[in-house]
């Protein structure tokens, strides 16, 4: 990746062969989870957006392996440092569309050394903490690793250098429901040993919004920055 628009250093070691790709956006109105802000106001869905990748960056931090967070627009850099700090390194993202931005991602980061990698989105932001190392180790028996997600898309994938196929990205109907189905045909086509993680959930609507507060109980989450900004939220909100 650049070093023009890379800055110091995460506190994740640097040395290790692991790489996570997080995928991230400015948070500017219409431009970050559209269809909650739609039910809940722009100004709600935003501030939810940045506990989300706050909540994951903590989750993230606590894995061990370079962390490198690719962006758009390709000209929020200034602004996602100033949100989350001059500890990360930053990378405007390449491509057309999806497909080819994740595809980009694996290459600069196989090209900059790494032997494993994964990517991930922002809409999970209750990732249990032990998928993003259980991903890693399924990429010491297997060549790819994915994570489907519950509105039929995925929410982790991830490839070895050695078995890195970029065409896994290709031809993909993007936002449907088909993406995981597609995606894991691709892989095995192929011919790449896949690991397949546990289903987990996207937060997209007030309806997935609610499925996050009712699956959360009284579990870990329950102390987290999105939680802190509902319970706010709620004591805020006007008696009907």
């Amino acid at each position: 990746m650049g070093s023009s628009t890379s800055s110091t250093s995460s506190r994740m070691s640097t040395q290790s062969n692991n790489c996570i790709i997080f995928f991230v956006r400015a948070p500017e109105a219409g431009k970050v989870k559209t269809r909650l802000a739609a039910e809940i106001g722009e100004d709600a869905a935003i501030g939810l957006y940045n506990c989300f990748v706050e909540d994951l960056l903590t989750t993230i931090e606590n894995v061990d392996g370079g962390l490198r967070l690719l962006f758009q627009p390709f000209d929020a850099g200034t602004q996602l440092r100033s949100w989350l700090g001059d500890r990360h390194t930053y990378c405007p993202q390449k491509g057309d569309d999806l497909g080819e931005k994740m595809k980009n991602a694996f290459k600069d980061a196989f090209k900059e050394g790494f032997c494993k990698v994964v990517l991930i989105g922002s809409d999970i932001p209750d990732l249990p903490a032990d998928f993003l190392p259980r991903a890693f180790t399924g990429l010491d028996s297997s060549d790819a690793v994915i994570g489907p997600s519950s509105d039929g898309g995925y929410y982790l994938i991830g490839f070895t250098r050695d078995s890195f196929a970029a065409e896994v990205f290709d031809g993909i109907t993007w936002s449907t429901s088909a993406v995981f189905k597609q995606t894991l045909a691709k892989l095995k086509s192929c011919g790449l040993r896949v690991c397949q993680l546990p289903l987990w959930y996207d937060v997209d609507t007030r309806a997935d919004l609610d499925d996050l507060i009712a699956r959360t109980g009284d579990g870990p989450f329950n102390s987290s920055r999105t939680f802190a900004l509902l319970r706010r939220s709620e004591s805020q909100a006007p008696e009907s």
